[in-house]
């Protein structure tokens, strides 16, 4: 599938997303739209384990919202369509992994659309910042989530401040998972999917579902969800195929084979 802002590409059970809409891989409303649908499918394709997001080219992975397209009338607060802005930041249900390959800036509401993944990558020429501060706006996903991602004190001066950041930073405050080479960031990112779309994708369901919910429950309050059985995923995954299927595996020593169901 391809279009003037997004490419996108099935390998096996692995979809990779690719922002392509030069200079900078900026998101406009019609982007952000695209975006939601593409994630919206994936999260409902069962053949689809495992989704792979980057952006063309080497400078940008993005930049976030279009700046040109607001200046031309596009109000900050338009209908970004299914999954909110980037189309995966308040898209319910995604009970799949997500990995950001960030191959440039990563700011504004394009790092809201990279901590949006579940795994960040980062090329070692990656930088980042939340610089809306400096344009009267709030980068509200951010000032919801970077608290929660990384050391508090260190969230808030980012808000506040807009000031950029590299790749080895963001390593330092645990916000990326790996800093690579940039021409090895994408066989990287394609390898960890890989890994993954050979899991257990109902285990990643599970996995998913409960670190999505406890977020904000006390732990007590999370377990008993969990051991009543009050998780749909969980519920699903204990009466599966693939829950005898691990179980069997281990005990004969052998690799599982994964059905998802």
């Amino acid at each position: 599938m391809t279009s003037s802002n997004v490419r996108t590409e099935r390998r096996g059970a692995v979809l990779e997303v690719t922002l392509d809409r030069p200079k900078a891989n900026a998101i406009d409303t019609a982007t952000s739209r695209e975006l939601g649908e593409i994630f919206t499918a994936f999260r409902d394709d069962p053949e689809l384990r495992v989704a792979v997001i980057t952006g063309a080219g080497e400078k940008f992975f993005c930049p976030g919202w279009d700046l040109r397209a607001a200046a031309e009338g596009e109000a900050v607060d338009a209908d970004y369509g299914k999954g909110g802005f980037g189309g995966l930041q308040e898209l319910r249900g995604l009970n799949k992994p997500v990995i950001a390959a960030v191959n440039g800036i990563a700011c504004g509401g394009g790092l809201e659309l990279a901590i949006s993944a579940d795994i960040i990558l980062a090329a070692d020429h990656a930088s980042f910042a939340l610089p809306e501060i400096r344009s009267g706006t709030v980068a509200d996903a951010a000032t919801i989530k970077l608290p929660k991602r990384i050391p508090y004190h260190i969230a808030m001066e980012l808000l506040f401040t807009g000031r950029w950041f590299d790749a080895q930073e963001a390593h330092r405050w645990g916000l990326v998972n790996r800093i690579l080479p940039a021409a090895g960031l994408m066989t990287a990112a394609r390898a960890m999917a890989e890994e993954l779309a050979a899991g257990p994708p109902l285990v990643f369901a599970a996995i998913k579902e409960i670190a999505r919910e406890a977020e904000d429950m006390k732990f007590q309050d999370a377990m008993n969800r969990v051991t009543g059985s009050q998780f749909e995923t969980v519920e699903r995954l204990y009466r599966s195929e693939d829950q005898k299927e691990g179980a069997r595996a281990f005990a004969e020593k052998r690799d599982p084979v994964w059905k998802g169901r």
